[in-house]
């Protein structure tokens, strides 16, 4: 729940730090800008528990308690709303809002990392001179240091991407500022600080990690693109990738994984984060446990899963597979007691803004429209899953079509285990905005009983 959602456009004025420091708005840089956003958010926390710290936000059914915690309104969340029919909205923004507003990379069309995650963290929308400065502060903080490039390289091929990744990121943990203050006594007022430069340092190396434990998983000793001082954090998670001249491949990336950084904080992987981060543990040991539950089929695994039933069901009826066909091999499915991945969702009721986002991406792109496999994606499900009647949400989640995205735009990506690594360096984006408001806003450690 984003207590703080509905004062973004309160929060506009700007605090003076003084005569002897005055900047333009559109010119000042991510720390200037959350340094007066920081005590107006915290007077705004300050009025809300005077105020209604008494008032009750609904009742505890017995339900609730051995049903997931479904529906319970009991975080804190900062960066995004999860609406069950509109979806999500960052900082009251929709998804398309975001593509109108947010700065693109040079060159390109689609939201960047680095925009959404200025949005995120500060409520604005950024400039683009504010976004490239950014771009180039990531970048050129995004190089690994050698034991974490001889960790990685120590692994067994065979070790899950996943397993990798939230190891890596755990190690960084050596790298800590927050953790390093925090021994030395600093100020609980300045935590948020440290627990920032934590965040934009473990973000700025996401894509060197995710694309090393690529490499070694699946193409072992082949060179590494270094990172271009000039080029976004996704562009430069391409070429690390190895496909730095596929610019489709760069503009879908970049769009995903601004799609993918925040979905309000009751999924798995950004609660983990929050839980783990209210024990004061630095952002690379709770950004390490969040990725761990990132790692579940039922959370970020999702999206490899539906790639692999719908390739199944291609290798069963055909690459030119009719309605017909899909209908009975659905059936098939559900009869067998299984689900069909890729459809309904635990907290929406309408199509996922999401999927529709990326659903529009692929229609101005030949090379995605007239795919196959992306044909069989969406046509028949939601009907047969109605009739089915056991689905709340009958219609496409954005797994029905990321992954088949990745395999078309690189024919040899059918590295499935390797997708959720992507989602991971996605998701930091939202789960360390959080940290580091729970650090500003002096949330305490949670326990519930």
């Amino acid at each position: 729940m984003s207590f703080l959602a509905s004062s973004i456009s309160r929060s506009a004025r700007h605090l003076s730090r003084g005569p002897a420091f005055v900047r333009n708005a559109s010119t000042k840089s991510l720390r200037e800008t959350l340094a007066e956003i920081v005590p107006q958010k915290q007077a705004q926390l300050k009025e809300l528990k005077a105020k209604h710290g008494e008032a009750s936000l609904g009742e505890i059914k017995v339900e609730n308690l051995i049903g997931g915690m479904r529906s319970l309104k009991v975080m804190l969340w900062e960066g995004s709303v999860l609406d069950p029919n509109e979806g999500i909205r960052f900082h009251g923004h929709s998804i398309p809002d975001c593509q109108k507003v947010l700065p693109p990379a040079k060159g390109g069309k689609e939201i960047i990392a680095e925009s959404m995650l200025w949005l995120l963290l500060t409520g604005k929308i950024p400039t683009e001179e504010q976004t490239r400065e950014l771009s180039k502060e990531l970048a050129a903080n995004g190089n690994l240091p050698q034991y974490i490039e001889k960790l990685i390289d120590s692994f067994p091929r065979t070790l899950h991407p996943m397993t990798q990744l939230g190891m890596a990121v755990a190690a960084l943990n050596h790298e800590s500022k927050f953790a390093a203050a925090y021994e030395k006594g600093v100020k609980k007022t300045e935590y948020w600080t440290y627990a920032l430069e934590d965040s934009l340092s473990l973000i700025a190396k996401l894509p060197a990690l995710a694309a090393r434990i690529y490499r070694n998983a699946y193409y072992p000793g082949k060179d590494i693109a270094p990172i271009k001082a000039d080029q976004d954090l996704v562009g430069n998670y391409v070429d690390m990738l190895g496909y730095g001249d596929n610019e489709g491949m760069k503009e879908y990336l970049r769009l995903y994984i601004a799609l993918h950084g925040d979905h309000e904080g009751g999924n798995v992987s950004a609660h983990t984060a929050h839980l783990v981060g209210s024990a004061l543990s630095d952002p690379f040991l709770s950004y390490s446990a969040s990725l761990f539950g990132l790692a579940g089929p039922l959370h970020g695994l999702a999206n490899q899963e539906v790639l692999r039933w719908m390739m199944a069901m291609q290798e069963a009826i055909g690459p030119n597979g009719t309605h017909d066909q899909i209908k009975e091999y659905l059936w098939k499915t559900l009869k067998g007691g299984q689900v069909i991945p890729g459809y309904g969702h635990g907290v929406l009721r309408d199509p996922d803004p999401r999927f529709t986002a990326l659903q529009n991406f692929c229609d101005v792109r030949p090379e995605l429209k007239d795919s196959p496999i992306i044909q069989l994606t969406s046509e028949v499900a939601p009907g047969v899953l109605r009739e089915h009647g056991k689905t709340k949400n009958p219609n496409p989640n954005v797994d029905a079509t990321s992954g088949e995205y990745k395999v078309v735009y690189v024919g040899r990506m059918l590295e499935f285990k390797y997708y959720t690594v992507i989602f991971g360096v996605s998701r930091a984006l939202g789960a360390l905005t959080q940290l580091v408001w729970d650090r500003a806003l002096g949330l305490p450690i949670e326990r519930p009983k």
